[in-house]
């Protein structure tokens, strides 16, 4: 019986979404964290304390540019890190 191998080779590498500044409306960024990592509010809103907080870790491409987006509309200053 012969066993094989493969070898998996990704364009990319894990892709974080960072959040660097919750801007003039805090609030409105932690909802969008707790909508897109399901923490609790407690918990989302000690994530933004700490700058500069990663909010997602090992996300898909849309998904990690999409929440990006949902930050930059509620007032924050974020962005995609490969």
């Amino acid at each position: 019986m012969a066993v094989e191998y493969a070898l998996l080779i990704c364009d990319q590498g894990p892709i974080s979404v960072v959040l660097t500044d919750p801007g003039p409306r805090p609030f409105e960024v932690v909802k969008v964290v707790r909508r897109r990592t399901g923490l609790s509010l407690w918990h989302s809103k000690s994530l933004i304390s700490d700058l500069p907080a990663t909010i997602l870790e090992d996300a898909a491409q849309e998904v990690a540019e999409a929440t990006v987006r949902e930050l930059l509309e509620a007032g924050a200053h974020a962005e995609v890190r490969e």
